[in-house]
């Protein structure tokens, strides 16, 4: 059964700092494509980031192009987000995301790409 738990969450002021992690298990962590999506309420889920199997293919949405990374330590079978200068508008729910036969390709931050999904965790970034 896969399970995908996200941590790290949590507030900040502007400017701040989080790094958000996405423990997985049940599954073949280093065979799935990875991705971190978001939604702030009222607002439509939004794809943040991509990274391909072994890690050396990313993809970031504009809006956190710069400011957010993505990383993976297979042998921890665990995903990560490193955001730094954080703005009010990236407050919203985190839900890391697996794509199990990484048919999203390098790139794909379309969220019906991806087949299993965690339960979030809340960042809040206050001004």
């Amino acid at each position: 059964q896969v399970q995908l738990v996200e941590s790290g969450g949590g507030s900040v002021q502007a400017g701040g700092s989080l790094r958000l992690s996405c423990a997985a298990s049940g599954y073949s962590f280093s065979s799935y494509c990875m991705g971190w999506f978001r939604q702030a309420p009222g607002k439509e889920r939004e794809g943040v980031a991509r990274i391909y199997i072994s890690g050396g293919r990313t993809n970031y949405a504009d809006s956190v192009k710069g400011r957010f990374t993505i990383s993976r330590d297979n042998a921890k079978s665990t995903l990560y987000l490193q955001m730094n200068s954080l703005k009010p508008e990236d407050t919203a729910m985190y839900y890391c995301a697996a794509d199990r036969y990484c048919r999203g390709g390098y790139y794909s931050l379309r969220g019906d790409d991806y087949d299993y999904w965690g339960q979030g965790t809340q960042v809040t970034v206050s001004s």
